[in-house]
Parts: C-alpha cells; sequence; structure tokens
C-alpha cells in the first residue's frame, strides 16, 4: 500500500513563523565551528539557489548559512550559495519538485513530506521511536540512515545529510495532559488536536483519544483562538516563535514523534560540479548538519524556558509516564509496521537500544 502524504508549510504559516521569530529573544547560540582545509583548486564558478521553510534566526538558517560560507571560503568564492528562507519559493513539497526539474538548486525539508520519493522515512514518524537525542543522532549517522539518503537515487534528488527538525510536544488550553487518560477525557470529551495531513500522526492521535484534526499551519493560530481546535503539536521552538503560548495554556514534554530535515541538491546541479567540488559539498552539508543539531538541541531547551517564562504550564513527563504513552499507542505500531517495514523498525531499535548499553 502506498504511504505518500504532504506535510507542508503554508506561505501563511511561514509568515506567521517568520512574524514570532522577529518579535521573539533569541537565544545565545554556540559560534559555527572553525573552517578547515585548503582552498580547492579551480573548477569553475557556480551559485546556488537554496530554498528552506523557516527565518532567519533559526537553526536551519544559520547552519545553511555556514554551509554557505565553508563553499565560498574552501573555493576562494567560486562556490557560492544564495538562500531564501520562509518558504519564499515555496513549501517543502514545492520546492523539492523544483529540484526535480533543476529549477531549484538545494532546499533542506522535513522527512515527512520526502516519503513520496522514499517510503521507508515514514518511520520516523512513528510514536517514541526515538526515546532521546543522543539515540536520534545515532539513528541518523547510521548505515541505515545513509540507505535512506541513498534511496533518492535516480528521483532527481540526492540527499546530502539529516539534521534536526526536533521533538514534537503537545499543548493544548483545555487541561494539564499527564497520561493518556488526560488526552481521552473520562468525564469530558477527548482533546481536539491539530495535526498534519499524515496518516501516521492521525493513526496516533486516534489511538490515544484524541479527536485529531488536520489543518494547515497558517490557519492554526486563529483556530485555536476561536476554540476550534483544543492543542496542537510542535517543537517548543515552533510553539514559541508561533506565539502560541498566548492561546495555550499547557504544555507537556512527550517528545512522541522526531523529525528530521534533510538537506536535498539537485540531482542536475550535482552532475554540473565536479568531483572535487561535489565532494565538498557532501562533506559541508555533514558539517553543517552536525552545527544545525548542536543550535536546535539549544535553541529547543531555551524555548520552553521561555514559555514557562511567559505564562505556560509546562508537565515534564518522568519516565513512568511516557511508559505509558508508548504502551497506550501500540497499536500504531500493530497497524504500520508490516507497511512501512518490520525489519527497517528493528534495525532502528538496535541502534536505539545500542545507545542505551553501549
Amino acid at each position: 500500500m502506498t504511504l505518500f502524504w504532504r506535510n507542508t508549510l503554508t506561505l501563511a504559516g511561514a509568515a506567521t513563523l517568520s512574524l514570532g521569530l522577529a518579535h521573539a529573544q533569541t537565544p545565545d547560540l554556540s559560534d559555527p565551528p572553525a573552517i578547515e582545509g585548503d582552498v580547492l583548486e579551480d573548477h569553475g564558478s557556480h551559485t546556488l539557489r537554496m530554498g528552506i521553510g523557516l527565518a532567519e534566526s533559526s537553526p536551519q538558517y544559520l547552519s545553511s548559512q555556514y554551509f554557505a560560507d565553508i563553499l565560498e571560503q574552501r573555493t576562494d568564492g567560486r562556490l557560492t550559495v544564495n538562500i531564501f528562507p520562509n518558504s519564499q519559493l515555496g513549501d517543502d513539497v514545492q520546492m523539492m519538485e523544483m529540484l526535480q526539474t533543476g529549477s531549484l538548486d538545494m532546499t533542506y525539508p522535513s522527512s515527512s513530506p520526502a516519503t513520496t520519493y522514499v517510503e521507508e522515512l515514514a518511520v520516523f514518524d512513528l510514536p517514541f521511536l526515538l526515546p532521546n537525542r543522543e539515540a536520534a543522532i545515532a539513528v541518523m549517522q547510521s548505515d541505515t540512515a545513509q540507505r535512506m539518503l541513498d534511496g533518492f537515487e535516480g528521483s532527481g534528488i540526492k540527499a546530502l545529510a539529516f539534521s534536526e527538525n526536533g521533538y514534537r510536544q503537545l499543548t493544548n488550553s483545555a487541561r494539564p495532559v499527564e497520561s493518556p487518560e488526560d488526552v481521552a477525557g473520562l468525564d469530558v470529551s477527548g482533546l481536539t488536536i491539530r495535526t498534519m495531513e499524515n496518516p501516521v500522526h492521525l493513526s496516533i492521535w486516534q489511538t490515544l483519544g484524541a479527536n485529531p484534526t488536520p489543518m494547515a499551519f497558517g490557519e492554526l493560530f486563529s483556530a485555536m483562538e476561536q476554540g476550534v481546535v483544543d492543542g496542537q503539536e510542535n517543537p517548543w521552538s515552533t510553539i514559541l516563535t508561533s506565539n502560541f503560548h498566548e492561546v495555550q495554556d499547557y504544555g507537556s514534554e512527550t517528545r512522541h514523534v522526531y523529525t528530521p530535515f534533510i538537506m536535498m541538491i539537485s540531482e542536475r546541479t550535482w552532475e554540473r560540479l565536479a568531483p572535487e567540488y561535489q565532494e565538498l559539498v557532501q562533506e559541508a552539508a555533514r558539517q553543517s548538519a552536525e552545527y544545525e543539531i548542536q543550535l536546535a538541541t539549544e535553541y529547543d531547551d531555551w524555548s520552553r524556558e521561555q514559555l514557562e517564562e511567559k505564562g505556560m504550564q509546562i508537565t515534564r513527563l518522568n519516565d513512568e509516564q511516557i511508559a505509558a504513552f508508548q504502551e497506550a499507542v501500540q497499536p500504531v505500531y500493530d497497524e504500520w509496521a508490516p507497511r512501512i517495514g518490520e525489519d527497517l523498525i528493528a534495525e532502528i531499535q538496535d541502534i536505539v537500544e545500542s545507545t542505551s548499553n553501549p
């Protein structure tokens, strides 16, 4: 059965995100690592256009700028990158399609819409698969992850490296959530939760007894403000920069799904580059991905603290509470594991286990 779906950040959503970032104080983030390596021989000059979904203050943009700086310094300015943030050139799906036609050189989507090209990527939408950032990084740097990147071959897209979109957390305006029963409600109705148009995510919240409501990101703030939905789930940084604390009283650090970003280049662009330039682009992608993960970690922790300072009541779930959620969503695995690939899930679980018991 085909697993294709779209997870897009609309232009309206991007504008909301940009506006939030513009008005938010930014954290004290780590400086980029020093750029090392000799200047390469002259293999011609190229200017690459790169479209991303997030704003200039985001770890995605800052690490993309580091990527551009590596290329420029190591080629004495012959390889340059022009970055277009805030979904100026389209949403994730549109920009990947532009890579296929060669009308855009690079983009940096979340893994969920990329399942259109590599169905195995749907594994990242499974709940509680990656229990902590250490396990997530180990998976993203594994041979299993490299196989997923290689799966784009022949699609018109070359996938260069994984980095961090982040852990999704639950917020709502109805009540604190410490257990699956709080989601479903006992004497009251289940929470109405906005989700992406993603069948695995819909299954998660249906299984927990919520009323999942797919909705464009750009419509979400007003929907919460008007009570159309009780809540939503996104990384803390998105929750903060979108000003969701203004219409959401409660947050729960559920960490129920970890989603990576994927840095991509058009195969047409890649083939125009000399082999030595190709090696540099691949190396720079990995270096900037490591930097993005570091920035995302710093931004995530800071964002949660900022939300608490702004009045959101955040519940940090302990191991026992997380285990209750894991048990409650087991039917999601029963439904989706045969379709995503039981062997693939087992591979990732083995990697996760190795990080806990090295």
